[in-house]
């Protein structure tokens, strides 16, 4: 069996009633056409409290999210299902799969030069993702974007397709529509070499010698800008 699989992923499934109206009315993007999409859960302040890939499975939703989350999702969603018949689980029959090259599963909907992604039961884990993906500038994950600290257009959202502005509210929704139409992102979430910690620090990797860093667009200093940020920043 081939390496494929994200063993720090985890798969969640929603089921019952309407589960795409109701995650429609929760998440920043639109859950209501073509999946899968990468979304996110805010806080009413517009701040990434879970980050997240939305799929479909018939009439389920699958959520592709951080192992080491996914029972917090979990109950936060329970949350605001109140008395809705819907059914929301860690689904262990399945994993996340992620291959560099080929072509089963579908492009990343955030970057394509990404990889393809896929849910199946699980394989053997596979290596190299995460620096694959630092290497192209994209973060992901609490440790990364900080629970209820950084707000969700400072994830770099908008560029990586995690958010719609067309779509109905949703939790935060308002802060980050105004961010937006004012085009107000004044930090950005960013990856730089590797120094000395500090308070803009958000996560570090000693083992690939970078970092990643909240700083003000207008300080981005040896920030790493890839190509599809560029013209954000300009």
């Amino acid at each position: 069996m081939n390496a494929t699989t994200l063993a720090d992923r985890a798969v969640i499934r929603l089921s019952g009633e309407d589960v795409r109206g109701f995650l429609q009315g929760l998440v920043t993007n639109d859950v209501t056409g073509p999946l899968p999409v990468w979304s996110a859960l805010l806080t009413p302040q517009g701040k990434a409290l879970f980050d997240f890939f939305v799929w479909a499975d018939g009439d389920d939703l699958l959520l592709d999210v951080e192992a080491s989350q996914a029972d917090a999702l979990v109950r936060r969603l329970t949350l605001y299902r109140l008395r809705r018949p819907i059914r929301i689980a860690i689904d262990t029959a399945l994993a996340v799969h992620w291959s560099r090259d080929g072509t089963e599963g579908v492009a990343d909907p955030r970057l394509p030069a990404l990889g393809q992604r896929w849910i199946a039961p699980a394989s053997d884990p596979v290596d190299g993702w995460h620096a694959h993906r630092l290497s192209l500038g994209v973060t992901e994950g609490v440790g990364e974007l900080s629970n209820g600290e950084t707000l969700w257009l400072e994830c770099n959202a908008r560029e990586l397709h995690g958010v719609s502005f067309t779509k109905g509210c949703y939790i935060g929704q308002e802060n980050t529509a105004r961010m937006h139409h004012r085009a107000k992102v004044n930090r950005r979430l960013v990856i730089a070499p590797l120094t000395e910690p500090g308070d803009r620090t958000r996560a570090t990797y000693p083992d690939l010698g970078l970092m990643i860093e909240h700083r003000r667009v207008e300080v981005l200093g040896d920030a790493l800008i890839p190509d599809w940020l560029a013209p954000a920043l300009a």
